[in-house]
């Protein structure tokens, strides 16, 4: 419905007292500024889940053509998603609208808080029951074009100043749980309301305050302000604000509302500001307030919002200041938790750029590694073959006139198996004499074959460490990143290992060995059947064994051995080829992917992510610190203008960097090069980044600039020159640049425009290195040509050198020589280019000591 009372317009009451329309502007500034902030937050948000979303599904159509494609995305970045955690956090972090939310000592003092804050009197403050018997219950105001107030048929009724008590409070003969814990909603045209609702808390005895903060804050951010009339808080008072400080984290404004009929500036015999009051004295006790913190005060910039107790009522204005810092606090640890999204994901997407880098570079190299070490495995064990057949024969004979009697011995008193031997020496059949006659011989040549086979293994012993460690290793990382069930290749290379390592002198039915045994076992059998069947006795198994180990051809056999041996390293190197053919095509379709998605990575996936990383830093940055103001301009460059800045952040003086990103690309190298920045620890020799804005409004509002704030130094390299500087200087600049190169080196960045304008001095003319915008992790650089022509790497360019100065020593003049050389790879090192220059340095520091007079003029 409807109420047919006063219209109050959308300009603030500029009347007399604390509810004055100063006030109420500066909490409209608080709140709108609050809700500005907020709706960036939000569109960061938003695209921040957007981007999550399209790097997930980026399988599905438009995404990538294959399966296989979509199975290495999802592998290789499936670690890179938004943390669900974090994610419900911050989105109920944006969309929670704040309210001033109104406590109080009782319900009289609630209502005149709200007609200050409004500046109309809106809510009775002397018609209202006791607080035993009050029944208020909880009310909304809310922005709308006309005066509404909703469930209130005695407003309806009639012209009214103020909202009928009747449609205020509880009617004692309601029986409804709905009705009282309903929220009656009071929409007006007041420019506070704009941008904050304002809701009164019902009376205690309806509703416990906890209760309604609950309420609240599942999707509301509170300002929570506690109304005052007496001078000190009561024992239900005390009660109240334990369990609010129990349960919640939130700041409270305490204000003292002046008392009913009396001058709204209290008396000039009013307390002394720095006085503690018996109210002071409570909230501390309570820890609402802190003993050095003072009455109105504030928290500072970079501290999180504190209670505020105000017991004068001209000073209701603070009312604006303590909820800025509580708004600006909520702000700064949305933003926060935002960009500490993007700084990770960042990370882990260079970090997987670099993987994927180095897999496309070691991959090839570990297949041709394996092919080049198991060609070489595989010719030095045929030659080894090939070699050792004589030394084979002499080996066999050796081992046999050694073992023979240890051999004899055994099969004396060898016990056989499946054959029953009479125990009164009874003979036995052809049968059993062929089974005896087959495990005498299997004693013989499986002691042959441990005995030749350590020998053989032994000889060949270096090629172990020589080659199949570091082969083996190699050939496990590649069918790993294959992820294959069955290593082929791996066993191949066991084959050829054991042909090297398990040579065995086999008895299978194609063995020549095994032909030439069975030759002398039957001339043994033919002997034996002309006599009568022999009894199995102790000199029989040795007579046996005796004559199987004199039939045996040492020669023959070591031919057979190496023959067998060369067999199996042709068969076994063979399929080696072939597996590693069919691995290494798996590995191009895959490394063709891989390169692909590495692409992608640099040139839209992590760009996309940093730049709302910038905007998320950027937005904590003028949170905490403000837009800084630009001073005289002090220099211009390809990509920016560069400011004096006096004083930022506690940091001064500071020196602004101002870029207008002509297009997306620019948009997204800056983001980059701000991320790389931040990312680095501080370090001596390279010039601090203290943070960034973006400005919104550059140039009077025609363009979008980012404003990089620096550390401000005294002068560049180019103009130092210029000015003159001395040898010794000179150097110890060399040194201070070489420091600086090889730290970014050691955080895995290359700065890529290493100039004189890139090198700032301070006063005493240390040097620090500035500029990153090249500045790229090797992993994520495209591989075109950037910097500045005439200080580029001399393999980009031919032409003249820097002649050859007197002051340049020979020491000196190879060092530059050998630093400018067209081949990178002939270059020094910078850890062999620094101990070099600090060398001559040393020495010619110490020879100028000896000749004052010596130095460079401005000409050199």
């Amino acid at each position: 419905m409807e109420g047919d009372g006063v219209r109050w317009g959308s300009e603030p009451p500029s009347g007399p007292g604390p509810g004055g329309g100063g006030m109420i502007r500066d909490l409209c500034r608080s709140f709108g500024r609050y809700r500005r902030y907020l709706g960036r937050l939000r569109q960061n948000l938003r695209e921040t889940q957007k981007f999550f979303r399209d790097l997930q599904g980026s399988h599905s159509p438009g995404g990538p053509s294959s399966p296989a494609e979509a199975g290495l995305q999802a592998g290789q970045l499936s670690c890179i998603s938004f943390p669900p955690k974090e994610e419900k956090y911050l989105q109920q972090m944006v969309d929670c609208l704040p309210c001033i939310l109104i406590l109080g000592q009782d319900c009289n003092a609630k209502c005149q808080l709200l007609n200050l804050l409004l500046g109309v009197q809106v809510l009775p403050t002397t018609k209202l029951a006791s607080e035993e018997s009050c029944k208020l219950r909880r009310l909304r105001f809310t922005y709308g074009t006309q005066t509404r107030v909703s469930h209130t048929p005695v407003a309806h009724q009639g012209a009214w100043e103020t909202i009928p008590e009747e449609d205020l409070e509880v009617q004692e003969d309601s029986e409804d749980a709905a009705h009282v814990l309903a929220e009656l909603e009071v929409t007006m045209q007041h420019a506070l309301l704009q941008d904050v609702d304002i809701v009164v808390a019902p009376c205690q005895g309806l509703r416990p305050t906890v209760e309604v903060l609950g309420d609240l804050v599942n999707d509301s951010l509170p300002v929570i302000t506690y109304a005052l009339h007496k001078d000190e808080l009561s024992e239900r008072d005390e009660q109240e604000l334990q369990e609010i400080r129990k349960y919640f984290s939130f700041p409270i404004f305490f204000f003292k509302v002046p008392k009913l009929d009396s001058e709204i500036i209290d008396s000039p015999t009013r307390r002394m500001e720095n006085e503690r009051s018996p109210l002071h004295r409570q909230l501390i006790d309570l820890g609402y307030l802190s003993a050095g913190h003072c009455n109105w005060g504030a928290a500072g910039q970079d501290a999180k919002a504190q209670s505020m107790l105000v017991e004068q009522s001209e000073k209701l204005r603070h009312l604006s200041t303590f909820s800025q810092h509580m708004l600006q606090a909520r702000l700064i640890d949305t933003a926060k938790a935002l960009n500490l999204v993007h700084s990770c994901c960042l990370d882990i997407f260079i970090n997987q750029a670099f993987d994927m880098q180095r897999d496309l570079q070691i991959t090839p190299k570990r297949l041709e590694y394996t092919r080049k070490m198991e060609n070489e495995l595989y010719e030095s064990l045929m030659n080894i073959a090939n070699r050792k057949q004589e030394e084979m024969k002499d080996m066999i004979v050796e081992t046999l006139n050694t073992m023979k009697e240890e051999l004899l011995d055994d099969a004396a008193n060898m016990e056989f198996k499946d054959v029953i031997v009479p125990e009164n020496g009874e003979p036995v059949g052809t049968r059993e004499i062929k089974c005896c006659m087959r495990q005498i011989q299997e004693l013989i040549i499986s002691r042959l074959n441990q005995a030749v086979a350590n020998k053989l293994i032994s000889s060949v012993d270096y090629l172990r460490e020589s080659f199949v460690g570091t082969l083996e290793r190699c050939l496990q990382s590649l069918e790993k990143s294959q992820d294959i069930s069955v290593h082929i290749t791996s066993n191949n290379l066991k084959q050829i290992l054991n042909a090297a390592y398990h040579v065995e002198v086999t008895f299978h039915s194609g063995s020549s060995v095994t032909r030439m045994l069975w030759e002398q076992i039957k001339q043994i059998i033919q002997r034996i059947t002309w006599v009568s069947p022999p009894a199995i006795t102790i000199e029989w198994k040795r007579k046996v064994a005796q004559e199987a180990i004199e039939s045996l051809s040492a020669s023959k056999l070591a031919k057979s051995i190496c023959s067998q041996f060369r067999t199996r390293l042709n068969s076994s190197h063979e399929a080696f080829a072939a597996s590693l053919r069919q691995l290494e095509a798996g590995h191009s379709g895959r490394l063709e992917k891989t390169e692909g998605l590495w692409l992608k990575v640099r040139k839209d996936h992590a760009p996309r992510l940093a730049r709302l990383s910038l905007e998320s830093r950027s937005l904590q940055d003028v949170l905490l610190h403000h837009k800084p103001k630009l001073g005289q301009e002090l220099g211009r460059g390809q990509y920016g203008v560069v400011y004096l800045c006096d004083n930022w952040g506690g940091h001064f003086p500071c020196a602004l960097k101002s870029v207008v990103p002509p297009d997306e690309k620019h948009w997204n190298d800056l983001a980059l090069e701000f991320h790389y920045m931040r990312s680095l620890p501080k370090h001596e020799r390279l010039v601090d980044l203290h943070g960034s804005v973006i400005d919104y409004n550059y140039g009077g509002g025609s363009s979008i600039a980012v404003l990089l704030i620096m550390e401000r130094l005294h002068r560049d390299l180019y103009t130092g020159l210029k000015a003159g500087l001395t040898l010794k200087t000179r150097l110890q600049i060399a040194l201070d640049v070489v420091e600086g190169i090889r730290f970014l080196h050691s955080q895995g960045l290359v700065h890529r425009d290493i100039k004189l304008k890139n090198v700032l001095l301070d006063k005493q003319n240390r040097a620090k290195i500035t500029d990153l915008g090249f500045c790229k992790p090797e992993a994520m650089m495209s591989g075109s040509i950037v910097g500045t022509p005439i200080h580029m790497a001399p393999e980009l360019f031919t032409g003249a050198r820097p002649e050859r100065l007197p002051v340049f020593d020979e020491e000196c003049w190879q060092l530059m020589e050998a630093c400018w050389d067209g081949d990178p790879s002939q270059r020094p090192l910078l850890g062999i280019v620094q101990p070099m220059l600090q060398g001559i340095m040393d020495r010619l520091c110490k020879s100028d000591s000896e000749e004052p007079n010596r130095g460079l003029d401005d000409s050199t």
